[in-house]
C-alpha cells in the first residue's frame, strides 16, 4: 500500500458532520485533495445550570467518591472549565482527589484527558462503551463504594447506574455538557437528497447523537434509505453500534484508536488513489 502522504482523495467528496472539531476534520481531509461538505448535526454546550456540576466537582475535592467513571474526554474538559470559571481555587484540590480516587475510563479520549493533567487511568474498559465498563466492573466488589459518573452528555446511562445499584454501590453521576441542535432542517435535508443523489463518496459520522438528529429531522427509512447510496464510516466502536441499531451498516471504522486522524487515515486507505 502506498505510503498515506502519497494518496489523494483528490475528486472525492466527504460530509462530515462533526461539530466541535469540524474545522481540524475538514482540514485533515482538505489537505489531501477531498471536497469536503460540511453539515454540523450539533453543537455542545456546557450544563446550563453549573450549580449540579460544582456540587459534584465539591464532593470528589472532598474524598467523597471511592472511584470516577469517566465515560468522555469533553465530559472531564468541561469539569475542569466549570471549575475554572466558577471556582479555581477547588481544582488543585479537585485534581488531588481524582488522582487518589480509583479511575475507570470508558475509552481512549478521557484516557487521553487524564493524561494532560498527570494521572492515568486505573483501569480501562477492554471495549470503550458502557457495557465494556459494565464488563470491566463485573465480579468487582462494589457494594458500599460510593461511584462518580460522569455522564455522556444529558444520557441518564440507566444500564451503568442500575448495574452500579445492583452491585450495591452509591452513585452520583454529573452531566457537565448539553447537545444542542446546530445545522437547521433545510441544510439537513438538502445534504440527504445530495446523498440519495450520489453525489457523496464518504458520510463520516463521529457520533451517535448526529445519526439520532438526521432521523428526528427526516425519519429513520428516509435516512436510511439516503445513506445506503455512500460509503457510511464510523470513528469507533460506539458509533458503529448506535448506526447498525437503526438498520445502517457502516463499512468503514479505524481499526484500533477512534480520533479523527486514524479515521481519516481509514477513509483514505478507503477511497485514496495514488496520484500520477
Amino acid at each position: 500500500m502506498a505510503p498515506m502522504n502519497a494518496v489523494s482523495l483528490a475528486g472525492r467528496t466527504i460530509a462530515i458532520p462533526e461539530a466541535r472539531a469540524l474545522e481540524i476534520f475538514a482540514g485533515l481531509l482538505e489537505r489531501r485533495g477531498a471536497h469536503v461538505i460540511r453539515c454540523p448535526l450539533l453543537a455542545i454546550h456546557d450544563a446550563p445550570d453549573p450549580a449540579p456540576v460544582l456540587d459534584w466537582c465539591r464532593a470528589l475535592a472532598r474524598g467523597q467518591f471511592d472511584a470516577v467513571i469517566l465515560l468522555t474526554g469533553e465530559g472531564l474538559r468541561r469539569l475542569l472549565g466549570a471549575l475554572e470559571r466558577h471556582e479555581p481555587a477547588l481544582r488543585p484540590a479537585f485534581l488531588a482527589a481524582l488522582a487518589r480516587a480509583y479511575k475507570i475510563t470508558r475509552g481512549p479520549k478521557p484516557a487521553q484527558v487524564l493524561r494532560e493533567c498527570g494521572l492515568a487511568a486505573d483501569l480501562a474498559a477492554s471495549e470503550p462503551t458502557s457495557r465494556g465498563v459494565i464488563e470491566a466492573l463485573s465480579g468487582r466488589a462494589l457494594g458500599g463504594r460510593h461511584i462518580g459518573v460522569q455522564l455522556y452528555g444529558s444520557e441518564p446511562n440507566r444500564a451503568l447506574i442500575e448495574f452500579l445499584h445492583r452491585a450495591g454501590a452509591v452513585v452520583s453521576s454529573v452531566a457537565p455538557y448539553v447537545y444542542a441542535h446546530e445545522a437547521d432542517e433545510q441544510a439537513i435535508r438538502a445534504l440527504l437528497e445530495r446523498l440519495r443523489a450520489g453525489q457523496i463518496d464518504a458520510f463520516a459520522f463521529t457520533s451517535a447523537t448526529q445519526l439520532e438528529r438526521l432521523i428526528s429531522v427526516a425519519g429513520e427509512d428516509e435516512v436510511r434509505g439516503a445513506l445506503r447510496q455512500t460509503l457510511v464510516a464510523a470513528i469507533g466502536p460506539v458509533t458503529a453500534e448506535a448506526l447498525r441499531r437503526r438498520g445502517i451498516e457502516p463499512q468503514l471504522t479505524p481499526a484500533a484508536s477512534y480520533f479523527l486522524k486514524p479515521l481519516t487515515a481509514a477513509l483514505l486507505h478507503a477511497l485514496g488513489t495514488e496520484p500520477p
